[in-house]
């Protein structure tokens, strides 16, 4: 009895996560779905001219305009981790040879250390989720994508020709959206297999994640 309440216990937990499996940069969803996961850099708007303010709406609404299908947008915040800067400046203090940048050295690190005690300083990473289904996909026939319909929950055991298929339409859509973001003035960088097991192994376990962490996909940089 003990070992089948764990079971049911595993299942029930089991329906909640919708992800089949991920690979080759893409998440296959339990609905036989594609969604591919952009990683984006962000602006300070105020910081903008007046001028620049409206050529950035300008182009926004362009850019929304040009999409018929649904996007998300995740914004993630996470508590700041600077163990490995405070590591560094330890070292830098170790390293230092005049008396008085050592002292300075010294001086930041604990003002750096006093300042995470007195006020919580959260990170933010911004994602845009690209979807894909060929139920929605109005370049499709109409007869392919009434069969899709019912064969969508068999999607994730198709052949490869299938799959292969499905990710060369979510890759299109992928760099549409990265040209897009990039008429706004943002960086971006779509996430790899790697990079995604990451995010959702995050997102679902933020406090295990901190302690015993995969590798942080803070370590992906968005090129200029």
């Amino acid at each position: 009895m003990k070992n089948k309440s764990k079971q049911s216990g595993a299942d029930s937990t089991q329906k909640f996560l919708h992800i089949a499996e991920v690979k080759d940069d893409l998440v296959v969803l339990n609905d036989g779905t594609v969604r591919g996961v952009i990683l984006v850099s962000s602006v300070n708007f105020d910081l903008k001219s007046e001028d620049e303010q409206k050529a950035i709406i300008g182009n926004y609404v362009n850019f929304l305009n040009s999409i018929d299908y649904p996007l998300q947008v995740v914004i993630q915040s996470r508590p700041l981790d600077i163990d490995d800067y405070i590591e560094r400046l330890q070292k830098m203090e170790r390293e230092q040879t005049n008396e008085l940048l050592r002292m300075q050295t010294a001086d930041y690190r604990e003002f750096v250390k006093e300042l995470l005690t007195l006020e919580k300083i959260m990170s933010k990473k911004f994602f845009v989720v690209v979807p894909y289904s060929a139920i929605n996909d109005k370049k499709r026939s109409f007869v392919s994508r009434f069969s899709a319909v019912f064969s969508a929950a068999k999607v994730v055991s198709l052949s490869r020709k299938r799959f292969d298929e499905f990710s060369d339409q979510l890759d299109k859509r992928c760099n549409f959206i990265a040209a897009g973001l990039a008429s706004l003035g943002l960086r971006s960088q779509r996430l790899s297999t790697q990079a995604l097991i990451e995010l959702y192994y995050n997102s679902y376990n933020p406090d295990l994640y901190q302690r015993q962490n995969l590798e942080d996909i803070s370590k992906l940089t968005i090129e200029k």
